[in-house]
């Protein structure tokens, strides 16, 4: 396993800070963050959506807040951890401080006393009271703190993170299997012979095939998405048709490619046992375990899969609230897998043409 996956112990979060006290910011820092100092004040969300931070502390009123991105469970586990040691720490050492404050306060107030006692007659003396020190102790401030979660809820599961990866392969999954499984029963019905037979052209099939299905596969997809955001209740922080748009790019490459696989299938079995093969092992780079995290010849097979950045775009749309300029590269990916697979279809059709 170790040549699969490497340690997560370096995982770092990265925070920005405004108007924290230094004391405060050496008290959190650790291995495990990173923080950027704010020289002005700007908003915690704008600022984790535009530097893609995984939390965003504030001081204002002595008052600190903190705002979470909360896309990744383990960076928002070390950022509240953190912050509630360092509250801790502070605490304690405010505490000490003026106890340490108060005694030395106590014994000068007493010396003074004793003093004053030697000038006063015996029975004046005795009624001046000994000092206390609780009421000399200086009480520590106390910082109010509040939290804030750009994405979810404090209670957010695992589960919920790893969604916009779950909808990006259950749309890929279902197209993939209802187009390919759809072409060989056509295949197999002797009506792909016929079409061939034609003076149309491979291509013409191609596209009238990606047109018919990619129809259908529209229709799909856009229920799956809408049954998630409204049944499921996924939040979706970023715009969705943003989400639909990508979400309809790769169920056109998951149909290209279904289309591409069952030409090597000779029957609805075959086709299915083609899905350990081709589809199982995307999920497994899409996400649902950190690609940062595997070997590095691991790594290289995940920039060679489609669901790897549909995912990668879908997160962050729905956690990060990107904009479609921001996912350009990824989608970039997905229509050039788009683009390879109708190539590799238009060669695969040689093969059934007769005439």
């Amino acid at each position: 396993m170790y040549f699969l996956f490497q340690s997560n112990t370096n995982t770092v979060a990265d925070i920005g800070t405004y108007n924290v006290s230094s004391s405060l910011v050496k008290t959190i820092d650790n291995k495990h963050i990173k923080i950027h100092k704010m020289t002005s004040d700007v908003s915690a969300k704008k600022t984790i959506r535009d530097k893609d931070y995984a939390g965003f502390i504030k001081k204002t009123d002595g008052k600190l807040t903190v705002t979470y991105q909360n896309a990744d469970q383990s960076k928002t586990a070390i950022i509240k951890k953190s912050v509630q040691m360092a509250l801790i720490k502070v605490q304690m050492k405010q505490l000490v401080t003026a106890t340490k404050k108060s005694k030395t306060g106590l014994i000068k107030m007493q010396a003074q006393l004793q003093q004053i006692k030697k000038q006063l007659p015996s029975t004046m003396s005795s009624q001046i009271p000994a000092p206390s020190a609780q009421k000399n102790m200086q009480k520590p401030t106390n910082l109010k703190l509040t939290q804030h979660y750009l994405y979810g809820k404090s209670d957010s599961s695992f589960f919920t993170t790893m969604l916009p990866v779950f909808l990006g392969f259950m749309v890929f999954f279902f197209v993939f299997l209802i187009s390919g499984i759809s072409l060989l029963n056509e295949r197999n019905s002797r009506t792909l012979d016929r079409l061939l037979a034609t003076p149309v052209k491979r291509s013409e099939i191609i596209y009238g095939y990606l047109t018919g299905y990619g129809a259908v596969a529209i229709i799909q997809t856009a229920v799956i998405v809408l049954f998630c955001i409204y049944v499921l209740s996924i939040s979706i922080l970023g715009s969705i048709w943003v989400v639909l748009l990508i979400c309809f790019a790769l169920a056109m490459v998951a149909l290209s490619m279904g289309l591409f696989v069952s030409t090597f299938a000779a029957s609805e079995f075959q086709m299915v046992q083609f899905i350990p093969i081709v589809v199982i092992p995307q999920i497994f780079f899409s996400g649902l375990i950190p690609v940062a995290n595997m070997a590095g010849w691991l790594q290289v097979i995940a920039h060679i899969m489609p669901l790897y950045y549909g995912a990668s775009a879908l997160t962050d749309v729905i956690q990060k609230q990107a904009s479609f300029s921001a996912v350009i590269p990824q989608f970039s990916a997905i229509l050039a897998f788009l683009l390879v697979f109708i190539i590799l279809n238009m060669i695969g059709m040689r093969k059934y043409r007769k005439v």
